[in-house]
């Protein structure tokens, strides 16, 4: 009984006193299901008798939702409005609502209700709704220079809060001034749902430099992130005041290349037709504003002009400058010269501007051109001269060929590592290259033939002394050499015969050696008998020096000559 009036005089306590805190808020989105927690889960007391839900209805007044009782599983649904079958209650006796709508927007409140006490948990519930993807409607075809004209309406709808639509030029905002820019904002909500429209106008004043601008409009929204529309170029009329002449390729331009004059202008829409200006001549061209050169040559070069068709005034330049290579080599093809003479080469040249000249021999770059006031046979090969100005290439090339002669240089002779044979070895210069004829037979023949020189190789086993001849001839001539060549039997027996001295002077030295050792090795014999004799004599209390009579043999051992 006691523990019932406590009970009631704590719920009547709790009911009269007003919430001593700020109050929770929760945010959904509509359409998805509210969750309300009860003081975030923490409620559930250990005398807990039950939990009650219920909410601030239009009109000020409270209405009850459901109760749960602390011992049975399920809540008891007390709603008769639209609330009968869209709430329930979870384990932590939080408050489930689903398909939110702004109409849930309003304050629900858990109570708490326990045998010692009863608290309350207001919780105020925000229902946001992101706004549709935005559009531009009722877009202007063209737009007039320097003319205040109305560009499109942007469009978002059901939202809520209220979206906010910001235009951009450029991918920047465009602010309202009330006279070149003016932009009229204008929201709409549905009296059924209660979500917001919004539009804005925008009238815009374009000039020419509008013409490559990009418009678009974004809609920005708490629930983030921002859209934005696909970018929109609108056309401006403007009249002509300049043109612009263009040349196409505008770098190089060839002997032979195709030119392509570009006339522009500045007006919007463009001019019909166009005249152009070639060498003296006035030309009209229709439609594509474009003239082409064909083939061009040197003689194209120069100044060309367009205008418009009604006002020569109004006019643009360009400049063609045509590029041109010519090159002369002299001599050219296969040239025969012989060996000492002199070789005059011309280069003749025509170009546009000073061209980049290199040489060549064999494929290998040349530090400048050659020079050939005495040929030899290094001389020979092929000499390409290559000149490039500009995008142009243009080469010539001949042959040298260097004529002589042979002559033999040198001739000798080496034996082989072995010692079984001798080698012998004829250098010679010629061009043509030179055949070798040598006076005996050999066991092997090498040759080599490098920019006119030639080296010759026989091996040979001489069984007796020769006098060998190296004979080397071409279409041009000959010449030829000997040498001597020993048998290797004589070689051999030379060798014999330089031994015996060699020996002998061995044999001299190691008998002076030994003969001072032998000496040292008697001087010390002696002395050591000597000292061994002065030592047997002396006694205990003799003087140091030893008896006068011992002094007498010693001294006159000492002046005995030796044997």
């Amino acid at each position: 009984m006691h523990a019932v009036v406590r009970f009631f005089g704590a719920f009547l306590a709790a009911a009269m006193l007003a919430p001593a805190s700020g109050m929770q808020k929760v945010i959904s989105q509509y359409g998805e299901t509210i969750i309300v927690p009860c003081n975030n889960g923490d409620n559930k007391p250990s005398d807990l008798i039950f939990t009650k839900w219920k909410y601030t209805k239009d009109d000020g007044s409270s209405g009850d939702l459901l109760v749960k009782q602390a011992q049975k599983d399920d809540a008891k649904v007390s709603a008769t409005d639209g609330y009968k079958d869209r709430i329930n209650i979870t384990d932590n006796s939080s408050l489930l609502i689903t398909k939110a709508t702004l109409g849930d927007q309003r304050v629900f409140t858990c109570m708490v209700v326990s045998i010692n006490n009863l608290d309350e948990y207001p919780v105020e519930v925000e229902v946001r709704k992101r706004p549709s993807a935005p559009e531009i409607k009722n877009k202007a075809s063209q737009l007039e220079n320097d003319k205040l004209t109305p560009l499109g309406e942007c469009v978002t709808a059901d939202a809520n809060p209220p979206a906010e639509i910001i235009w951009l030029k450029n991918n920047k905002t465009l602010l309202n001034d009330n006279k070149t820019v003016i932009i009229t904002p204008n929201i709409a909500t549905d009296p059924v749902t209660g979500l917001s429209s919004t539009k804005s106008s925008l009238q815009y004043t374009a000039g020419k430099q509008d013409m490559t601008s990009q418009f678009a409009c974004l809609v920005r929204h708490v629930t983030g992130p921002d859209q934005v529309t696909a970018p929109v170029a609108f056309s401006i009329h403007y009249p002509t005041e300049k043109v612009s002449l263009q040349v196409v390729p505008a770098s190089t331009v060839k002997e032979g290349d195709n030119v392509t004059l570009k006339c522009q202008a500045d007006g919007n829409p463009p001019p019909t037709s166009l005249n152009f200006h070639i060498k003296g001549k006035k030309v009209a061209v229709t439609g594509s504003g474009v003239y082409t050169l064909s083939g061009v040559t040197r003689a194209d070069s120069g100044e060309y002009k367009c205008s418009l068709p009604d006002n020569d005034k109004i006019e643009a330049t360009a400049t063609v400058t045509v590029t041109y290579l010519d090159l002369s080599l002299i001599p050219s093809g296969r040239v025969l010269k012989k060996y000492g003479e002199s070789l005059e080469v011309k280069v003749e040249k025509n170009s546009s501007s000073e061209p980049t000249v290199t040489w060549t021999k064999n494929n290998s770059k040349l530090e400048k051109q050659p020079d050939f006031s005495k040929l030899t046979y290094g001389h020979a090969g092929m000499y390409v001269c290559e000149m490039s100005v500009a995008g142009i290439k243009r080469s010539a090339s001949f042959h040298l060929v260097v004529e002589g002669i042979p002559v033999i240089t040198r001739l000798t002779k080496q034996q082989s590592t072995d010692g079984k044979n001798k080698v012998l070895i004829c250098e010679a210069e010629g061009s043509p290259q030179p055949n070798v004829q040598w006076s005996v037979n050999g066991t092997n023949s090498e040759s080599s033939y490098v920019n006119g020189k030639a080296t010759y190789r026989l091996t040979v086993v001489p069984t007796m002394n020769l006098t060998v001849t190296c004979q080397v001839a071409n279409n041009l001539g000959l010449d030829s050499k000997t040498i001597n060549v020993s048998s290797l039997i004589d070689d051999r027996r030379k060798e014999k015969q330089d031994l015996p001295e060699d020996e002998d002077k061995a044999k001299l030295i190691v008998g002076v050696v030994v003969g001072l050792l032998v000496a040292a090795a008697v001087v010390g014999i002696i002395y050591w008998l000597y000292m061994k004799r002065r030592q047997g004599s002396w006694k205990t209390g003799e003087k140091e020096m030893g008896t006068s009579e011992e002094s007498k043999k010693l001294e006159e051992n000492s002046h005995r000559p030796d044997v």
